[in-house]
């Protein structure tokens, strides 16, 4: 007969299986439910008739679909509440009742057993935490659905070797991983049942979706990997003073454990201490800006959970009695990070020019050319919607909208949103990502200043994109020049062909004179594209003169060409073929 703790330990496991197990089946009948509701009214009520009605309330059934699955995610906690915030910002596949009701749902649940807690941190590091750390405190500062976070100090020896003694520790919650991987399973087995409804794997891959979470969440509860990207974030501002990120304690960090310095500041929204510390918040919000524009556009390694919580504002040591001499913002959290690929940046350069532009076409240009529209997509109703959006909203403050209609908001995000939802194109994570973090960063930069516009902010960046890119613009101007001549050179011959195939009868049209007017036409056209070739070459000339004067000169003279065809093409007498 096995002893009384071994048995205690067997009837702990039994009952952490039964309880994953009812925990699966209650994800599959939540989503099954769901399934089921919309495959009734989107399939079975419009086949006998009834269309009008599944179409009345289609609003009203995704909020309430949203509203139930918020209401689990916080029971069920664990990754569920991330698969709510992921969803939160699927503005490209979900409607805006799903994605605003998902919005809120925040990370907050009941800390766990410090007994718990406690076996789990000394199991990993190997020793009790009375030899690990000199204090350690047992009642959280933070809890979360995957971990929490403790107060702790170095021992006299290891903050000898740190350079410092405060430190916080965060330790995941105990039973996660099987948590998570009961999640997954559950997430992947849905999404295997929506990708067989046609309708929805033309819009989107769900087991791809599935499998971008799933190593997102991996590398979240892996703490060696949070650490390894604290350190890389770090070394990125290694020569900006203003922008800091804690030191990582390897002694005392595992793959579930994490000991960083202890960096905790004022709140970067909290805007009476950083005027009672002489820190102007406008300030702040240019400086948080400007530091996420690093991450994306030079760095290519960004935080991609920004919110306040994760951002400090760190004084400078102050001059006796006086105000701070200086800050810097200190970011803490690097479990949810993204990365940019060169193509993606690339194609991310030329959006924030296009946006500092308010060119719509040169915005959806840019978004086709990243690869997330497909190439057959019909981008004139997307460029419209741009276009109405830069007009009416592009240069206005978080103050001056505070000022417009809210009806006018509800409807062009319901006009825009639709547009956006007919559009055959799905983000890939990297860029939902990007999305959320500049997102997040422009709420907090309003909330320190009402006047902040993220329009505004970008522009001087897509300035300084723009001059290092001018090499490649003087290359751009030259191939549009070089595609031009091309289209000139095979226009005669095309015209040629399409005379031949009259001549031999293979293209019946009875009109009088047809060679003579097709001869007309041909010179008509010519001078068209020559006058068209006369000016790419002068406003390109022009625009490259100053970053590239040779090329730019070389340009301006050669449009005489084309102009002298323009001009005197034909003038020779009605009879002659130029």
């Amino acid at each position: 007969m096995p002893p009384p703790r071994r048995q205690r330990r067997q009837g702990e496991l039994m009952s952490t299986d039964r309880h994953l197990r009812a925990r699966y089946r209650r994800i599959l009948r939540f989503a099954a439910r769901y399934i089921a509701q919309e495959w009734w009214f989107e399939v079975v009520l419009p086949r006998v008739g009834l269309a009008r009605l599944s179409w009345r309330g289609r609003a009203k059934r995704a909020g309430g679909i949203a509203r139930h699955f918020h209401a689990l995610a916080l029971d069920l906690g664990g990754l569920m509440i991330k698969v709510g915030q992921f969803m939160s910002s699927r503005l490209d596949v979900l409607p805006t009742e799903i994605t605003s009701e998902l919005e809120g749902l925040q990370d907050e649940v009941p800390p766990a057993d410090f007994a718990e807690v406690r076996t789990l941190a000394e199991t990993d590091l190997g020793v009790p935490l009375e030899r690990a750390f000199s204090f350690f405190d047992p009642s959280p500062i933070a809890a979360a659905s995957l971990g929490q976070v403790h107060r702790a100090r170095l021992s006299p020896a290891d903050a000898e070797l740190m350079g410092f003694a405060d430190v916080v520790v965060k330790i995941q919650r105990p039973g996660i991983d099987a948590i998570v991987a009961v999640d997954l399973a559950a997430l992947r087995k849905v999404a295997g049942w929506l990708n067989r409804v046609a309708a929805i794997s033309r819009r989107v891959d769900l087991p791809a979706l599935v499998k971008e979470f799933a190593a997102v969440s991996m590398e979240e509860i892996d703490y060696l990997h949070e650490g390894a990207n604290a350190e890389r974030f770090a070394e990125n501002f290694s020569d900006n003073p203003g922008v800091r990120a804690p030191t990582v304690v390897w002694e005392r960090s595992t793959r579930r454990v994490l000991a960083l310095s202890d960096v905790a500041a004022i709140k970067i929204n909290d805007r009476e201490s950083l005027i009672a510390a002489g820190i102007d918040p406008a300030a702040v919000a240019v400086g948080l800006s400007s530091a996420m524009f690093d991450q994306l556009f030079v760095h290519g390694f960004f935080h991609a959970d920004p919110h306040p919580g994760n951002i400090f504002v760190t004084p400078h040591s102050p001059a006796a009695g006086g105000p701070a001499t200086g800050w810097a913002l200190t970011f803490v959290d690097f479990g949810m990070m993204g990365e940019v690929p060169d193509t993606l940046k690339s194609g991310l350069q030329r959006l924030v020019i296009a946006v500092a532009a308010r060119d719509s076409q040169g915005l959806v240009s840019s978004i086709r050319a990243m690869g997330m529209l497909l190439p057959s997509a019909e981008s004139a109703p997307l460029e419209r919607a741009l276009g109405e959006l830069f007009d009416r909203f592009g240069g206005l403050g978080f103050a001056e909208l505070q000022n417009v209609d809210p009806h006018e908001f509800r409807d062009f995000a319901k006009k825009f949103g639709d547009t956006m939802r007919t559009m055959p194109f799905q983000l890939p994570e990297d860029l939902l990502l990007i999305i959320r973090a500049v997102s997040v960063t422009s709420g907090v930069c309003t909330s320190l200043n009402p006047a902040f516009n993220i329009w505004t902010a970008i522009e001087p960046y897509a300035a300084r994109l723009g001059s290092n890119a001018g090499g490649a613009a003087a290359r751009a101007v030259f191939d549009q020049v070089v595609a031009t001549a091309g289209v000139i050179a095979r226009l005669p011959g095309q015209l040629d062909e399409l005379s031949t195939l009259v001549q031999r009868g293979r293209l019946s049209m009875e009109i009088p004179g047809i060679e003579r007017r097709l001869r007309a036409l041909e010179k008509l056209v010519l001078k068209g594209v020559s006058a068209l070739l006369f000016a790419a070459l002068l406003f390109g000339g022009i625009f490259l003169k100053e970053s590239e004067p040779v090329f730019g000169w070389v340009l301006i003279f050669g449009s005489a060409l084309p102009l002298l065809h323009a001009v005197f093409a034909g003038m020779g007498g009605r009879g002659r073929d130029f």
